[in-house]
């Protein structure tokens, strides 16, 4: 039997990391949202100039939960940060450490790259994942309202483009 750990994402881990998002989203009452494939998923995170990274969570050799990420950037801090859109371990496997040493791993890469935050939206019912942050000293940004701009919106503001 092998220990826990948590490692980047490699090639090989795409299919469970998109099970993983189907979980979190069905968990979210989202599951038909989700419109992420393996090949989609594998093209942003291997590519040549990636935009998106994904750390792992394994148990026993089996991916049991993600943190992906993406970098944004603070004008007022002048410095990067860490935008975390999705963290998930598996139910089965939770109370293990692993959600912890996740958030870990993002604060260590944060601080090693000199970033001023890690940042991250939760939904407003979902109490276990507020009090885990609130455990871990994270604090809620409840003066903020966040804003989206997708489909026909983002489509009519945008006027006469080709996509790439």
């Amino acid at each position: 039997m092998t220990a826990d750990s948590i490692r980047p994402a490699a090639p090989n881990d795409v299919a469970a990391i998109v099970g993983l998002v189907r979980e979190l989203a069905t968990y979210e009452r989202a599951g038909h949202e989700v419109r992420l494939t393996e090949d989609l998923l594998r093209e942003s995170l291997f590519n040549d100039s990636p935009r998106v990274f994904a750390h792992i969570a394994e148990a026993d050799d089996v991916v049991v939960g993600i943190a992906i990420w993406f970098f944004n950037y603070s004008t007022w801090r002048g410095k990067h940060g860490i935008y975390l859109e999705d963290l998930y371990v598996a139910p089965e496997h939770r109370g293990r450490g692993l959600g912890r040493a996740l958030l870990q791993t993002l604060a260590q890469e944060a601080v090693r790259r000199n970033c001023a935050r890690v940042e991250w939206w939760v939904l407003d019912w979902n109490t276990p994942a507020i009090d885990f942050y609130t455990s871990l000293g994270a604090t809620p940004m409840d003066e903020w309202t966040v804003y989206r701009l997708t489909g026909e919106g983002l489509r009519d503001l945008a006027g006469d483009i080709e996509a790439s």
